[in-house]
């Protein structure tokens, strides 16, 4: 069963037709049924795909409907929308952001067997097929997989990373570089030295849970500081005060504990 996919098929294949203007043929039907009245209505199969052109400046217009076996019916209208040639090139700008960035490959199952048999496919399907991008399958794991009992993550930049990974969780692998026992989590805080210009500029753009922490931190640090936290990020010579970077570090700290909390990992304990 195609899970959270289900009945989307339908509209992914209505919006492609719309996208190239063409109405496809309809599927596993070689002559119209007998049971049907085809002449006296507009409607009729389509035995053959046919060019759908545009009305009068009209976009063209589609109904989709799936219907559940348990009864649940859903019937979607999609209307064409032209897209800007700017607005692909927006698109095309905030993937080149992330692309080549650390991404998550999220992996679950309901037994430890069945999780390292699940890394084993995942590595032996990502090496037969050299165009799929990381960032691709991240997503994809992320946003159509159910999140079972026994899971597992791999953090990488490109596909040599994450096949090494997936190969240490096979059950063929020896013990490797793979954190396997259950415990309380530490975040440790570092301290001055550890600072580099531009720290957190990133972040602050990707993450509003980071953005809105380090506001809170600037917010609280404004009545006993005569500089701005997150106008100081960039500034190497600020940076190298030691009145200025102590209090950036710690805000900084701050904004990445709350980002990690509210994606589920609360730690134990906070020291540094």
């Amino acid at each position: 069963h195609a899970q959270a996919a289900a009945g989307v098929g339908g509209v992914i294949k209505m919006v492609m037709a719309m996208r190239h203007g063409v109405l496809p043929r309809t599927l596993h039907v070689d002559e119209p049924s007998p049971h049907v009245d085809w002449s006296s209505g507009g409607v009729s199969l389509l035995t053959e795909a046919r060019e759908w052109p545009e009305t009068d400046g009209r976009p063209r217009r589609a109904g989709v409907s799936s219907f559940g076996v348990s009864g649940t019916n859903a019937h979607v209208v999609l209307v064409h929308v032209h897209v800007p040639a700017d607005d692909i090139g927006a698109v095309d700008a905030v993937e080149g952001a992330v692309e080549g960035g650390p991404v998550v490959w999220a992996l679950s199952a309901r037994s430890a067997e069945a999780l390292r048999a699940q890394a084993a496919r995942l590595a032996a399907f990502v090496d037969g097929a050299p165009e799929l991008r990381p960032l691709d399958v991240g997503w994809s794991l992320a946003t159509t997989r159910a999140a079972l009992d026994r899971r597992a993550v791999v953090v990488g930049r490109s596909r040599a990373d994450f096949l090494d990974q997936l190969r240490d969780l096979s059950p063929s692998a020896a013990p490797g570089g793979v954190l396997r026992t259950a415990g309380r989590m530490v975040l440790v805080f570092p301290g001055q030295g550890s600072q580099w210009v531009g720290m957190a500029v990133d972040l602050l753009g990707a993450s509003p849970v980071f953005a809105g922490r380090m506001a809170e931190c600037e917010r609280a640090l404004s009545a006993h500081v005569d500089w701005s936290l997150t106008g100081v990020l960039g500034d190497e010579a600020a940076l190298g005060r030691v009145d200025v970077v102590q209090p950036v570090l710690w805000a900084v700290m701050v904004s990445l504990a709350a980002l990690w909390e509210s994606l589920g990992v609360v730690p134990g304990a906070v020291i540094g």
